[in-house]
């Protein structure tokens, strides 16, 4: 099934209609039967938070789980609906693009030294818990991101503030030299404790200051950027992929699929706005992706390990990897399988494929807008190679 603009308007309009409220993948402390007990325990936390996460079907409605907007999910459905806008010049979806980055600044995290934020719910971990809008670079980079699309098209002062993540980054997250190792690196949430680090999150924080370099004509940031990119490229195994923390023995997930897509995506952008300082781990990253972590049918991998569960997210940024590696042909292939697997083919995409049933849940934030993000860059892409750049991107001002 050939990805079109009518999908990614199907995708839109699901969440539009919704008013981009939904359930998330890891929700289940938002159930207001758990807020009812008389008790706070972290192993009830963690029973709820992960019988959500698991059951076959979705229980949230059974256990009162409130539905919310996602930080990262709202910055997705910017960056979807500025693109969609690009794509067709209709002016409902920069309506949308400029109501839901309104959002994003009226609810970033406050109390941290630039731009921020976190899940609106809170995370039960079994060593500690996470409370609602503790801000991570993960979600902020996505929104970061969002704001400087929107600032395209709209308010100028969203790159301004967008501006302010990078003392976030550098401040809050404890940007620093690496001991004995090459780079330097940052934590996941200023609440941290520094024992380990996540290897995406460290990609994607380069990322964030990347975006405003390019932005901002900015060689600190630039440099920042490319010393955090020195240590996460030192931390590439024989395989060419990257294991989810440093030490690996942190945590229990292993090289798999959309993580290494952040990664790689990363080395990417930096090839793109920089140089060729990492061809040979964006070569050998590339040839993991394809021999690992995807199929010749276009089906995602978990992990290096397994094929199951196949999973929505990993649809999504594989296609935007394949996309940004120049193959089209197999970002859409990817597409295509996510389509016509994980959809019901009127707008709503699922969480996963198992072996034996696929589980037809529907997470505003893990469906929705990775599929949205997903086919709008692939779509801007295959329009760009077809025609050039689109007529909208380089239309005037529309505030």
């Amino acid at each position: 099934m050939q990805p079109t603009r009518s999908t990614l308007a199907d995708v839109l309009s699901y969440a539009r209609e919704r008013d981009y409220t939904g359930w998330d993948l890891y929700d289940g402390e938002s159930s207001a039967l758990l807020r009812r007990l008389p008790v706070d325990n972290r192993w009830l936390n963690l029973a709820f938070q992960q019988f959500v996460r698991r059951a076959p079907v979705n229980v949230r409605p059974l256990l009162l789980v409130e539905q919310r907007r996602n930080f990262m999910g709202v910055s997705m459905f910017v960056l979807a609906n500025t693109a969609m806008f690009e794509l067709t010049g209709e002016r409902r979806y920069l309506d949308d693009a400029r109501a839901l980055t309104a959002w994003l600044v009226e609810h970033r995290s406050d109390g941290y030294s630039g731009f921020c934020g976190g899940h609106k719910h809170p995370l039960q971990g079994l060593e500690a818990r996470t409370g609602p809008n503790v801000p991570g670079i993960v979600g902020t980079s996505y929104a970061v991101r969002a704001l400087l699309a929107a600032d395209s098209h709209l308010e100028r002062d969203y790159a301004d503030i967008a501006r302010t993540a990078a003392a976030f980054v550098v401040d809050d997250l404890q940007y620093h030299d690496v001991p004995d190792g090459p780079g330097a690196r940052i934590l996941y949430t200023p609440n941290d404790s520094g024992e380990a680090y996540t290897l995406n999150a460290n990609a994607l924080g380069a990322r964030l200051l990347l975006e405003l370099s390019q932005r901002f004509d900015d060689d600190g940031y630039r440099e920042r950027a490319t010393r955090i990119l020195d240590y996460v490229a030192a931390q590439q195994t024989d395989l060419g992929g990257w294991q989810y923390m440093d030490p690996p023995s942190a945590s229990h997930l292993s090289m798999d699929n959309f993580h290494n897509g952040f990664v790689l995506e990363t080395f990417l952008r930096y090839a793109d706005l920089v140089d060729d300082r990492f061809e040979r781990t964006i070569e050998r990253a590339a040839t993991f992706h394809r021999e690992h972590l995807f199929n010749a049918d276009g089906s995602p991998n978990y992990d290096e390990r397994q094929p199951y569960p196949r999973d929505v997210h990993a649809v999504a940024e594989g296609a935007v990897v394949f996309t940004d590696l120049g193959d089209l042909s197999f970002a859409r292939r990817i597409l295509d399988w996510g389509t016509t697997n994980l959809s019901d083919g009127d707008g709503a995409f699922y969480l996963e494929k198992r072996r034996y049933y696929t589980k037809r849940i529907t997470c505003m934030r893990w469906c929705q807008a990775t599929m949205a993000h997903a086919l709008s860059h692939y779509l801007l892409a295959a329009d760009e190679r077809a025609t050039g750049p689109s007529i909208a991107a380089g239309a005037p001002d529309a505030s």
